[in-house]
């Protein structure tokens, strides 16, 4: 069982960081979606790196509290979420005629991150 991460331990992991659009990104999460602002105040070094391939064998639409990389393929239409993505793994999503969104603008449309699962 994983170890729950309480709101006042988010903050102080958020005053080490520099960008401020991720700690706005995590402020928000906070009261939404916990596990994803607990996944996003982490170092950015245990952030997820996460291949293609290993979306491809989840269902449905994804978020990714990390980048995604290009290794593998997509066999199935999705929306892939994430704060980042490599160029290689967007042009393969673009291909596969999936749709690759930035977490931040994904906020925008469905704030609270609804019907995506996360992978860490």
């Amino acid at each position: 069982m994983e170890k729950q991460i309480s709101k006042t331990k988010i903050e102080k992991r958020m005053k080490v960081k520099s960008n401020p659009t991720l700690v706005e990104t995590i402020i928000k999460l906070k009261k939404t979606n916990p596990e994803v602002a607990k996944e996003l105040s982490k170092p950015k070094r245990k952030w997820a790196t996460i291949n293609l391939k290993d979306i491809n064998v989840v269902d449905g639409d994804v978020i990714i509290a990390g980048k995604v990389l290009s290794g593998g393929e997509l066999d199935s239409k999705r929306k892939i979420v994430a704060w980042s993505f490599s160029d290689k793994a967007k042009e393969k999503i673009e291909n596969a005629k999936c749709e690759a969104v930035l977490l931040t603008d994904e906020m925008q449309k469905n704030p609270e991150l609804n019907n995506l699962k996360l992978i860490s």
